[in-house]
């Protein structure tokens, strides 16, 4: 048995697991999970840079995850960072800032790295119920990582259509028009094209969707009052459910997903930009169900020090 931690520092979150990992057995115990909306990532599509606000933010959730660190007596760290630190040019800044207060050099992972650890962290609570291939949706702030698999991943790509970064590129304002929605959506095909090249989705049998935006859309379909990790995790939805979600989004005000039980305060104005990459995501790879998975990238990033 170890004792190990993983933060994973993305465009919209930094989120903390510890969690107690007992390799010979293939089990991981929960011992705490946290999670911080921050907007690390806040105009770094447009800028290239993180902003004082955004560091201060990330630095005071980091100073609360010491806190819980040391508390639990935790054996080693791993601390990564993907899209928007992968774009930021002052991300010298950030790196310091977060050696200073955990004394570990934060990873500045590569998509596809990205795409691999959220595969292995979806997968590996699901492999006994659902059919193989998988093919991983990841849908964060700044990117979309689509990875196809076995048991190990056979192609992943790294698509920047995040939810943060198309909630600024596309609909700064708010709900989005009929224009800026298409222009999300074209967004998304472009990447897609790409992506195909790649990532050969038309073999999964099972497709399998991590990160906030993606179970956030399905506390909406299943119509929760509160958010609810245990209930959502393995929840089948219909990919007629998530277009339908998206119209719903889309038609909302700002105080209306505000007053959503299940809702994040973080999540309010990028959920719709997030939940229409989601439904062009499914409209694109031609998948009829998708299974919202609350296993992800962190939990990935928790099993490799192990291994």
């Amino acid at each position: 048995m170890k004792r190990v931690a993983a933060i994973d520092c993305g465009t919209n979150s930094i989120r903390l697991l510890i969690s107690d990992i007992d390799k010979e057995k293939n089990t991981a115990k929960d011992v705490a999970r946290e999670m911080r909306i921050v907007r690390l990532g806040e105009g770094v599509d447009k800028t290239k840079a993180f902003s004082p606000r955004a560091l201060e933010r990330t630095f005071k959730a980091v100073e609360e995850y010491e806190k819980i660190l040391q508390k639990h007596k935790v054996e080693h760290l791993r601390f990564v960072a993907t899209s928007a630190t992968r774009d930021a040019l002052n991300k010298a800044m950030f790196i310091k800032g977060i050696i200073d207060r955990l004394r570990v050099v934060p990873e500045v992972i590569a998509g596809v790295e990205e795409a691999n650890l959220s595969f292995e962290g979806a997968t590996r609570s699901l492999r006994s119920k659902h059919k193989s291939p998988f093919l991983i949706i990841d849908l964060g702030g700044g990117s979309t990582e689509l990875v196809i698999g076995d048991t190990t991943p056979s192609g992943a790509y790294s698509m920047n259509v995040g939810c943060v970064r198309m909630t600024e590129r596309h609909t700064p304002g708010g709900n989005p028009t009929k224009e800026q929605e298409e222009a999300i959506r074209n967004d998304v095909r472009k990447a897609l094209a790409s992506a195909q090249e790649v990532v050969d989705w038309k073999t999964a049998l099972s497709v399998v969707g991590v990160a906030g935006t993606i179970t956030t859309v399905a506390a909406h379909v299943l119509k929760l009052e509160k958010y609810d990790p245990d209930i959502l995790h393995g929840t089948i939805i219909t990919a007629e459910q998530i277009s339908q979600t998206a119209q719903d989004f889309i038609a909302f005000s700002p105080a209306q997903r505000a007053n959503l039980g299940y809702m994040h305060e973080g999540r309010v104005e990028v959920i719709t930009a997030g939940s229409i990459v989601l439904d062009e995501v499914m409209k694109g790879i031609g998948a009829k169900t998708l299974i919202a998975s609350e296993r992800d990238i962190l939990d990935g990033v928790a099993w490799s020090q192990v291994q």
